[in-house]
């Protein structure tokens, strides 16, 4: 298998970031999330280089739904990175790692009255995704007594090769207002008293191995920015949202590069601005791209059973990795202490979730694995532990961060306490 320069083998235990990964398990329990950190800053800086190459003027939004752990976003903002956030918990966490106000977006299809509240009191750009929303937020700034930046989401009705169920820039999605029908949205705006808009922002899909989307959602966004210039609106920022994909499949699929993906989007924008006789601020939210091969989720092999085919049962399931189940979606597996040993049986990974689908892996060529063996489950660093759950009432796992050679914990494992915490009695059961 191709390995990432940060996952390598060594006397036969495989390495994230130089560190023996059968020891962190033995030393922090399984199942077990590792994320090398080195990694994360090496991607990130990878795409600020990469498109400030081409445009001066960018700024690089992490898109914290992908891993929301406060280690991980306090890594990034040491960086310079803002992010997009998706509710008022990734506000208050990425405020909390260090980001600042301006450095944020606040995104999302249904925000409730508090959660324009707390982006008006915080000082945080909204992405507003109709003009319901606008209405409402008008009021709220009102009774702020202040005038809040604002950008609306097109929907640019682009299909995109990925899953349906994160395609977010088709004409059915429940995401942005149409390009056809967004000057409406802006001439709206354009008329409120504590609204003003500053922004275009899209994001068309996750999980893109095609260049070829964005170019055209670029072509999309700089034609809706000469038109609303006309109609007057100062752009301060134009957001092209994210959605690189990266290759789960390590010997088979190719992902663009940062730097191919930056020659597709920058240039149709900056050649637009420049005939449009305007400068703003280039926004991308990368997400996955910035943290899903820094991951590796670690899990023991509980029981080997032979029926129909072979079904190896492990300690985690779909309550901590939910994507196979979700998506169909393909994550590589490697035995952790005999990374070195050829294939010698046909596995499916199986967790301890009372569903049949709880299913990690069909039919994976490994060594012949044992109770007691240790496997990684590779690139879970984006949608692994932030789609997590307790279901069964299982309590999730703890997760770690290593770099330079060294570990600590970034979240402790949950106990059966932390189930119950926030339960309580009705009066007639005390």
């Amino acid at each position: 298998m191709n390995l990432p320069g940060h996952l390598s083998v060594a006397n036969g235990h495989l390495l994230l970031g130089g560190l023996d990964l059968n020891t962190l398990a033995d030393t922090y329990g399984t199942p077990l999330y590792v994320t090398d950190e080195d990694r994360i800053i090496s991607r990130f800086r990878e795409y600020r280089d990469e498109i400030g190459s081409r445009y001066d003027r960018v700024k690089v939004l992490y898109a914290a739904k992908a891993n929301g752990n406060i280690a991980i976003m306090r890594t990034l903002a040491r960086e310079g990175a803002g992010a997009d956030v998706f509710s008022s918990g990734e506000l208050e966490l990425a405020l909390s790692a260090g980001m600042s106000p301006g450095d944020l977006l606040f995104n999302g299809s249904s925000k409730s009255p508090q959660d324009l509240a707390l982006a008006v009191e915080k000082g945080v750009r909204i992405s507003l995704d109709s003009t319901d929303e606008l209405i409402q937020l008008e009021k709220v700034a009102a009774e702020a007594g202040t005038v809040v930046p604002v950008s609306f989401r097109i929907n640019p009705a682009l299909e995109v090769p990925t899953h349906p169920k994160i395609a977010t820039g088709l004409a059915t999605s429940k995401f942005g207002i149409p390009a056809a029908r967004i000057g409406e949205a802006y001439r709206e705006a354009l008329g409120c008293e504590h609204v003003t808009p500053v922004g275009i922002h899209c994001h068309i899909g996750s999980q893109i191995l095609d260049v070829v989307p964005f170019a055209r959602e670029a072509g999309v966004l700089a034609t809706v920015a000469g038109d609303l210039t006309d109609m007057g609106v100062r752009l301060e920022f134009v957001d092209v949202g994210g959605g690189l994909g990266i290759p789960y499949h390590h010997d088979t699929d190719r992902a663009p590069s940062i730097a191919e993906y930056a020659e597709a989007v920058v240039p149709p924008l900056r050649e637009g601005f420049e005939q449009i006789g305007i400068s703003p601020e280039l926004y991308v939210e990368p997400g996955r791209s910035l943290v899903a091969d820094s991951t590796v989720l670690l899990t023991r092999v509980h029981s080997v059973k032979k029926a129909h085919k072979t079904f190896v049962n492990v300690d985690a399931g779909f309550n901590l990795l939910i994507r196979p189940v979700m998506y169909d979606s393909y994550h590589e597996v490697m035995v952790v202490n005999r990374a070195d040993e050829p294939p010698r049986d046909t596995c499916t990974i199986t967790g301890p979730i009372c569903e049949t689908g709880d299913i990690l892996a069909h039919d994976r060529e490994l060594p012949a694995v044992v109770a007691g063996d240790l496997l990684a489950i590779l690139d879970t660093g984006a949608y692994g532990f932030s789609m997590s759950s307790q279901y069964n009432s299982r309590p999730r796992c703890a997760e770690v961060l290593v770099k330079g050679g060294r570990a600590a914990l970034m979240r402790r494992a949950e106990t059966v306490g932390d189930l119950t915490a926030t339960m309580v009695l009705p009066p007639w059961q005390a």
